[in-house]
């Protein structure tokens, strides 16, 4: 792992951890129903649930666009390279999962600033032996040293899908457009950008006030317009894929969403709201329910 992140002192990792503040990977954590975050992040996760109670399909359908958007880019572009900024916490599936099931030799670099993921980050390193995985302890804001590190393990020669899922809006406008722009410069030619992105152009109501629940716990949380979101592709002559800049559900549907296992409903009545989430089919997804955009861009 860059940097000897995992040989890092377990008491040092612990006092960098404030379970006190929600943190964004941990509260995504929570909609995907996973293990590894706090109270704090619950609660926050419960607020935002409780002022969209559908906002769930928001999370669980940027997931889904991202394993159709790798798909693609493995399957259909011959990208076999990605530096994905902004992991999260392990989950099913990460992108070396996707992409090294088609090409076995396919190489990730996973970035995230929580201590969280990575006191966790060992799982993302299960590559296959003809691939590579690497993990980068670092902040989004820090695209040099980001670039610095994963030349480590990518060719900076060859074609790079930089993705940057569900995490420019929680950076504000002065510092998320110049951030893109000197990760792509570093890209070359045939290099991808893959973006979502929260927005307040479908259901206002609904994301304003979500957005409110985590505004108020200190996050910043930016929702951009779909114009506002397509600067990040054209300021950096990035031609985007078909269909463009479209709702996360709406790029290219292939009704391959998994559908979590369903307990008994005598289990489920036992369970609160929030932890319910984890058992709900996305397929019945309306465009009532969603608020994000995602695409694709391509480096000329």
């Amino acid at each position: 792992m860059t940097g000897d992140a995992l040989s890092q002192d377990p008491a040092e990792l612990q006092r960098r951890i404030d379970s006190s503040k929600a943190h964004p990977a941990r509260v995504y954590d929570v909609f995907l129903g996973g293990k590894d975050h706090y109270p704090a992040d619950r609660d926050a996760a419960a607020a935002a649930l409780a002022a969209n109670p559908r906002g769930y399909l928001d999370v669980r359908h940027n997931r889904d666009f991202l394993r159709r958007a790798v798909t693609t880019l493995v399957e259909q572009d011959g990208i076999r390279q990605f530096l994905d900024i902004g992991t999260g916490l392990p989950t099913a599936e990460n992108v070396h999962q996707i992409a090294q099931r088609t090409v076995p030799g396919s190489r990730v670099v996973y970035v995230d600033n929580d201590p969280v993921v990575l006191a966790h980050a060992r799982a993302l390193l299960t590559s296959g032996p003809e691939g590579r995985t690497d993990y980068i302890d670092a902040d989004l804001r820090e695209p040099a040293r980001i670039l610095e590190q994963a030349a480590k393990t990518l060719d900076f020669d060859q074609p790079v899908a930089l993705c940057l899922v569900a995490v420019l809006h929680f950076v504000a406008d002065e510092e998320a457009y110049p951030l893109v722009r000197e990760l792509l410069d570093a890209l070359p030619a045939g290099s991808r950008l893959v973006l979502s992105h929260l927005t307040e152009d479908l259901n206002p109501e609904n994301i304003r006030a979500v957005q409110r629940t985590y505004t108020e716990r200190g996050f910043t949380f930016v929702l951009r317009s779909r114009a506002e979101v397509e600067r990040f592709f054209t300021e950096n002559g990035l031609e985007t894929a078909d269909p463009g800049v479209v709702p996360a559900h709406r790029w290219r549907p292939d009704g391959a969403a998994p559908v979590p296992e369903q307990p008994e409903e005598s289990f489920l009545a036992g369970l609160d709201d929030i932890e319910k989430v984890r058992y709900r089919d996305i397929n019945d997804v309306t465009d009532a329910d969603i608020n994000v955009y995602a695409a694709i861009g391509a480096k000329g």
